[in-house]
């Protein structure tokens, strides 16, 4: 078995940046043809073109008719669909009771209901098999003090996950899900009272077992192991990249 990627077709949602960048990279330089989605058409450009990536898929992952089209039209350039990642997401750094009705609705449209729409088109597509990575959180099973909807949104992605792999095990469709830790990535940066300092990240990685933050790269190599076949005997399963927080 090998976690060698050629001939396969692999959709990264959220993908212009941050750690689903990171994973369309990887993907593509294992032999992945790469289709990657997101709203950043001028970052997803960049990226398609640095790395040799396919023409990127520029929409909102919360429309479901997009997350049908992508999926269609990687099927009719390709042939196939082999792999979806599931990376798109955005965070409320709010607690509940200063959370608005706009922001809860913008965070379950594109955290759960974004990934279900992939999952639907993906596994309506995959009839030969396939895999699917679901991004988590370490949020998602543990609670945290400031990103109330955040955490809703990460746990209803968890059990999700655990839903249609168990629905799509017979099917040869395997749905697992990564739960990263603190990363240094746009979204650690984004959405904060104030500007970000060394200072601030600092304080951040401290709160970490092993005392730094991942790299994107780090948790994209976990993403690669789960979608390749190394993980064949892996199914609804939410693995930890986290350097121990959820350990405690």
């Amino acid at each position: 078995m090998t976690n060698d990627f050629s001939a396969k077709v692999a959709v990264v949602t959220g993908g212009a940046s941050g750690m689903g960048a990171a994973t369309a990279v990887l993907l593509a330089s294992r032999g992945a043809n790469v289709v990657i989605v997101d709203q950043n058409a001028a970052a997803a450009a960049e990226l398609s073109m640095t790395h040799d990536l396919a023409v990127p898929q520029i929409g909102d992952v919360s429309d479901s008719a997009f997350c049908d089209q992508v999926v269609a039209d990687t099927i009719d350039r390709y042939g196939q669909l082999d792999v979806a990642i599931n990376a798109a997401g955005v965070i409320v750094r709010a607690t509940a009771a200063a959370t608005s009705d706009e922001e809860w609705h913008r965070i379950m449209r594109v955290n759960v209901d974004g990934t279900f729409f992939m999952c639907r088109a993906a596994v309506r597509s995959m009839a030969w098999g396939g895999t699917i990575v679901n991004f988590g959180s370490i949020w998602g099973d543990l609670g945290a003090d400031g990103v109330a909807a955040y955490c809703a949104s990460k746990g209803a992605v968890h059990n999700l996950t655990r839903a249609l792999a168990i629905e799509h095990a017979k099917d040869g469709i395997r749905v697992n899900a990564v739960c990263p830790g603190e990363v240094d990535t746009p979204m650690l940066r984004s959405a904060r009272a104030e500007p970000v300092s060394s200072d601030m990240l600092e304080n951040i990685a401290a709160t970490v077992p092993m005392g730094r933050l991942a790299q994107p790269v780090e948790v994209a190599e976990v993403v690669a192991f789960l979608a390749s076949n190394r993980s064949s005997y892996m199914t609804g399963a939410m693995v930890s990249v986290d350097a121990g927080y959820g350990a405690r």
